[in-house]
Protein backbone atom coordinates (compact mmCIF):
# COMPACT_ATOMS: atom_id res chain seq x y z
CA UNK A 1 0.00 0.00 0.00
CA UNK A 2 1.35 3.22 -1.11
CA UNK A 3 1.59 6.11 1.42
CA UNK A 4 1.12 10.15 1.32
CA UNK A 5 1.21 12.22 4.13
CA UNK A 6 0.34 15.72 2.88
CA UNK A 7 0.49 19.21 3.91
CA UNK A 8 3.67 19.29 4.83
CA UNK A 9 5.21 22.79 6.33
CA UNK A 10 8.39 22.19 8.54
CA UNK A 11 11.31 19.67 7.91
CA UNK A 12 10.24 17.91 11.18
CA UNK A 13 7.22 16.85 10.15
CA UNK A 14 8.38 15.37 6.70
CA UNK A 15 11.16 13.31 8.29
CA UNK A 16 9.08 11.96 10.89
CA UNK A 17 6.66 10.67 7.89
CA UNK A 18 9.71 9.71 5.97
CA UNK A 19 11.46 7.82 8.80
CA UNK A 20 8.42 6.32 10.22
CA UNK A 21 8.10 4.82 6.15
CA UNK A 22 6.12 7.33 4.17
CA UNK A 23 6.32 6.81 0.33
CA UNK A 24 5.39 10.21 -0.30
CA UNK A 25 4.84 13.63 1.33
CA UNK A 26 2.96 16.56 -0.07
CA UNK A 27 3.39 20.01 -0.28
CA UNK A 28 0.82 22.58 -0.76
CA UNK A 29 1.65 25.48 -3.15
CA UNK A 30 -2.22 26.57 -3.49
CA UNK A 31 -4.28 28.79 -0.81
CA UNK A 32 -4.61 27.00 2.46
CA UNK A 33 -3.66 26.97 5.89
CA UNK A 34 -0.70 24.44 5.18
CA UNK A 35 0.55 26.69 2.05
CA UNK A 36 4.34 26.73 1.96
CA UNK A 37 6.19 28.59 -0.04
CA UNK A 38 9.01 27.56 -2.59
CA UNK A 39 12.30 28.00 -0.82
CA UNK A 40 10.83 26.55 1.95
CA UNK A 41 9.43 23.80 -0.02
CA UNK A 42 13.56 23.47 -1.63
CA UNK A 43 14.99 23.22 2.01
CA UNK A 44 12.86 20.84 3.24
CA UNK A 45 13.58 18.43 0.47
CA UNK A 46 17.41 19.31 0.10
CA UNK A 47 16.69 16.93 3.55
CA UNK A 48 14.40 14.50 2.90
CA UNK A 49 15.91 10.90 1.62
CA UNK A 50 15.70 10.10 -1.61
CA UNK A 51 13.43 6.91 -1.47
CA UNK A 52 10.59 9.39 -0.29
CA UNK A 53 8.35 10.74 -3.30
CA UNK A 54 8.25 14.79 -2.85
CA UNK A 55 5.12 16.04 -4.07
CA UNK A 56 3.65 19.63 -5.12
CA UNK A 57 0.21 19.92 -4.54
CA UNK A 58 -1.05 22.96 -7.22
CA UNK A 59 -4.80 24.05 -7.39
CA UNK A 60 -5.54 26.21 -10.85
CA UNK A 61 -2.33 27.77 -11.34
CA UNK A 62 -0.45 28.52 -14.46
CA UNK A 63 0.78 25.02 -16.20
CA UNK A 64 4.00 27.25 -16.68
CA UNK A 65 4.47 28.22 -13.72
CA UNK A 66 3.87 24.56 -11.98
CA UNK A 67 6.61 23.58 -14.59
CA UNK A 68 9.11 26.34 -13.21
CA UNK A 69 8.53 25.35 -9.36
CA UNK A 70 8.91 22.01 -9.88
CA UNK A 71 12.27 22.83 -11.75
CA UNK A 72 13.35 25.76 -8.73
CA UNK A 73 12.35 23.69 -5.87
CA UNK A 74 12.72 19.31 -6.19
CA UNK A 75 9.55 18.15 -5.98
CA UNK A 76 9.15 14.78 -8.01
CA UNK A 77 5.38 14.70 -8.73
CA UNK A 78 3.07 17.37 -9.63
CA UNK A 79 -0.73 16.41 -7.81
CA UNK A 80 -3.10 18.95 -9.80
CA UNK A 81 -6.11 19.51 -7.51
CA UNK A 82 -8.38 22.09 -9.32
CA UNK A 83 -10.24 22.64 -12.32
CA UNK A 84 -7.36 21.58 -14.63
CA UNK A 85 -8.34 20.42 -17.94
CA UNK A 86 -7.16 16.95 -20.04
CA UNK A 87 -4.76 19.41 -22.21
CA UNK A 88 -3.56 21.75 -19.64
CA UNK A 89 -2.70 17.98 -17.20
CA UNK A 90 -0.84 16.08 -20.48
CA UNK A 91 0.97 19.38 -21.16
CA UNK A 92 1.74 19.60 -17.66
CA UNK A 93 2.80 15.90 -17.55
CA UNK A 94 5.02 15.89 -20.42
CA UNK A 95 6.93 18.39 -18.94
CA UNK A 96 7.64 17.07 -15.75
CA UNK A 97 8.38 13.91 -13.96
CA UNK A 98 5.11 12.77 -12.62
CA UNK A 99 1.80 13.91 -12.16
CA UNK A 100 -1.43 12.98 -10.02
CA UNK A 101 -4.74 14.29 -11.11
CA UNK A 102 -6.76 15.19 -8.02
CA UNK A 103 -10.57 14.70 -8.66
CA UNK A 104 -13.75 14.81 -6.53
CA UNK A 105 -15.56 11.36 -6.07
CA UNK A 106 -17.84 10.71 -8.91
CA UNK A 107 -17.07 13.99 -10.49
CA UNK A 108 -17.21 14.12 -14.51
CA UNK A 109 -13.48 14.19 -14.28
CA UNK A 110 -13.08 11.00 -12.67
CA UNK A 111 -15.48 8.83 -14.69
CA UNK A 112 -13.97 10.70 -18.38
CA UNK A 113 -10.26 10.05 -16.64
CA UNK A 114 -9.07 8.56 -19.72
CA UNK A 115 -9.41 11.83 -21.23
CA UNK A 116 -6.25 13.07 -19.23
CA UNK A 117 -3.38 10.40 -20.21
CA UNK A 118 -1.27 8.24 -18.65
CA UNK A 119 -1.44 9.98 -15.27
CA UNK A 120 -2.31 8.71 -11.52
CA UNK A 121 -5.62 9.54 -9.72
CA UNK A 122 -6.55 10.44 -6.74
CA UNK A 123 -10.10 10.13 -5.94
CA UNK A 124 -10.96 13.26 -3.07
CA UNK A 125 -14.40 14.28 -1.52
CA UNK A 126 -16.66 16.03 -3.41
CA UNK A 127 -15.05 19.27 -1.38
CA UNK A 128 -11.42 18.14 -1.73
CA UNK A 129 -9.26 19.60 0.93
CA UNK A 130 -11.83 19.99 3.48
CA UNK A 131 -10.79 16.40 5.49
CA UNK A 132 -14.20 14.95 4.83
CA UNK A 133 -15.12 11.50 4.44
CA UNK A 134 -17.27 10.63 1.39
CA UNK A 135 -19.47 7.31 0.62
CA UNK A 136 -16.90 4.98 -0.51
CA UNK A 137 -19.74 2.87 -2.08
CA UNK A 138 -19.92 5.96 -4.53
CA UNK A 139 -16.90 4.26 -6.27
CA UNK A 140 -18.88 1.15 -7.19
CA UNK A 141 -21.29 3.23 -8.54
CA UNK A 142 -18.61 5.13 -10.51
CA UNK A 143 -15.67 2.65 -11.30
CA UNK A 144 -12.40 4.00 -12.28
CA UNK A 145 -10.89 1.67 -14.47
CA UNK A 146 -7.52 2.18 -13.25
CA UNK A 147 -5.22 2.04 -10.00
CA UNK A 148 -5.49 5.30 -8.01
CA UNK A 149 -5.13 6.54 -4.42
CA UNK A 150 -7.48 7.20 -2.41
CA UNK A 151 -8.22 10.41 -0.12
CA UNK A 152 -11.02 12.64 1.67
CA UNK A 153 -11.44 12.35 5.59
CA UNK A 154 -8.92 9.35 6.20
CA UNK A 155 -7.77 9.19 9.61
CA UNK A 156 -5.46 5.74 11.39
CA UNK A 157 -9.20 4.41 12.69
CA UNK A 158 -10.97 4.35 9.59
CA UNK A 159 -8.47 4.06 6.71
CA UNK A 160 -8.72 -0.23 7.31
CA UNK A 161 -12.35 0.36 5.93
CA UNK A 162 -11.72 2.15 3.89
CA UNK A 163 -8.94 -0.17 2.22
CA UNK A 164 -11.24 -2.93 2.86
CA UNK A 165 -14.01 -1.70 0.72
CA UNK A 166 -12.72 0.40 -2.01
CA UNK A 167 -8.76 -1.87 -2.11
CA UNK A 168 -6.79 1.39 -3.70
CA UNK A 169 -3.33 1.34 -5.40
CA UNK A 170 -2.79 3.99 -2.22
CA UNK A 171 -3.77 6.59 -0.06
CA UNK A 172 -3.34 10.31 1.02
CA UNK A 173 -3.76 11.97 4.34
CA UNK A 174 -3.55 15.18 5.45
CA UNK A 175 -5.98 16.75 8.26
CA UNK A 176 -6.31 12.76 9.92
CA UNK A 177 -2.83 12.83 11.32
CA UNK A 178 -2.49 16.68 12.05
CA UNK A 179 -2.03 17.84 15.99
CA UNK A 180 -3.29 21.45 14.49
CA UNK A 181 -3.35 22.30 10.64
CA UNK A 182 0.20 22.08 9.14
CA UNK A 183 1.37 20.46 12.32
CA UNK A 184 1.62 16.69 12.29
CA UNK A 185 0.88 14.64 15.05
CA UNK A 186 3.65 11.47 15.42
CA UNK A 187 1.54 8.73 17.04
CA UNK A 188 -1.45 9.40 14.06
CA UNK A 189 1.12 9.12 11.63
CA UNK A 190 2.40 6.28 12.86
CA UNK A 191 -0.81 4.33 13.46
CA UNK A 192 -1.94 6.14 9.73
CA UNK A 193 0.96 3.89 8.39
CA UNK A 194 0.67 0.99 10.56
CA UNK A 195 -2.65 0.63 9.52
CA UNK A 196 -2.74 1.39 6.12
CA UNK A 197 0.00 -1.51 5.38
CA UNK A 198 -2.05 -3.95 7.39
CA UNK A 199 -4.42 -4.77 5.25
CA UNK A 200 -3.38 -7.11 2.27
CA UNK A 201 -4.32 -6.03 -1.01
CA UNK A 202 -6.55 -8.01 -3.34
CA UNK A 203 -4.34 -8.86 -5.63
CA UNK A 204 -1.47 -10.04 -2.71
CA UNK A 205 0.93 -7.69 -4.12
CA UNK A 206 1.30 -6.34 -0.77
CA UNK A 207 3.15 -2.80 -0.29
CA UNK A 208 3.42 -0.52 -3.16
CA UNK A 209 6.48 1.66 -3.04
CA UNK A 210 8.38 4.56 -5.09
CA UNK A 211 9.71 1.82 -7.11
CA UNK A 212 6.31 0.62 -8.40
CA UNK A 213 5.26 4.68 -9.37
CA UNK A 214 5.61 4.13 -13.19
CA UNK A 215 3.93 0.38 -12.91
CA UNK A 216 0.11 2.02 -13.84
CA UNK A 217 -2.46 1.77 -16.61
CA UNK A 218 -2.22 4.14 -19.68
Amino acid sequence: MFVKICGMTNVDDALLAAGLGADAVGFIFAPSPRQVTPGRVRSIIERLPGTVLPVGVFRNEAPERIVDLTNKTGIRAVQLHGNESPEQTRWVAERVPAVIRGVPAGSRAMIEHEAFGRVRFLIDAPRPGSGETFDWAMLRDHPIDREFILAGGLTPENVVDAITVIDPWGVDVATGVEERPGIKDATKVRQFIVNARSVARSDGSGHRSLADWGDHDS
